[in-house]
């Protein structure tokens, strides 16, 4: 980046997030910050600088790094520092990386982490639909009844808010999987505890495309760059 720095537009656009244009619009939306101050259409970005869009980190780097994670239930998926279970210091991996989205802390499974904060802004938008598949294991025997909601979508009662229709499978007595096309949060959690069933345990095994497949619980993988291509290729294909 020149030492002079870069104007908050030119950033945007150089990360591959949007236009100039589009960017102008969302700094005057109050969406971007500059080290935590809301930019304004003319500040510029200097070199050590932190730009949030939307609450996501963007970067311009060389090396585009994208780990698929197997994380295991305590890990604490933030970057930030002060948390002594923070997903960042337990990978330890030498290039500054941030998680995608969430995945609480009792919870385990598929965990994206990268450096590219053009795909992280894509994968993590609200209105992207972007599939999320889970394993759960609940406290007592799943109903038919338990299913057919689930699959319609669940009231959630302190969100005031219907869950969107899901694709559920039951896997056993206890399990089901199920397919997500949308982010609250812990929405699973919360559709079976209205429905009055408590989750014993959660595991992400899917995120677009990627799985854990030869990833031990606790380690990760980095994608290649073919990889991360077709990653980008998946989801700006619109």
């Amino acid at each position: 980046m020149e030492e002079k720095g870069l104007r908050i537009n030119k950033y945007i656009a150089d990360a591959g997030i949007c236009s100039r244009r589009e960017a102008d619009r969302r700094i005057a939306e109050g969406r971007v910050t500059i080290d935590d101050v809301v930019a304004g259409p003319g500040d510029r970005v200097y070199p050590g600088s932190r730009v949030l869009l939307d609450g996501n980190e963007i970067n311009l780097v060389d090396d585009e790094v994208v780990l698929i994670f197997n994380k295991p239930v305590g890990i604490v998926c933030t970057a930030e520092k002060r948390e002594a279970s923070n997903v960042i210091d337990y990978i330890g991996y030498p290039e500054r990386i941030y998680p995608v989205g969430r995945l609480d802390k009792d919870s385990r499974g598929l965990l994206i982490l990268t450096n590219v904060g053009q795909l992280a802004y894509e994968i993590t938008r609200a209105a992207s639909g972007h599939e999320k598949e889970y394993e759960v294991t609940v406290d007592h025997p799943i109903s038919g009844q338990f299913m057919i909601e689930m699959q319609r979508g669940v009231y959630l009662k302190d969100l005031d808010k219907k869950t969107a229709p899901a694709t559920v499978k039951k896997l056993d007595d206890r399990r089901f999987s199920i397919i997500l096309h949308q982010g609250l949060n812990r929405q699973i959690r919360r559709m079976c505890r209205a429905l009055g069933y408590r989750v014993k345990d959660l595991k992400r095994v899917r995120e677009l495309d990627l799985t854990l497949e030869g990833i031990p619980e606790g380690e990760y993988r980095r994608l290649s760059a073919k990889e991360v291509a077709e990653l980008k290729k998946d989801l700006f294909k619109d």
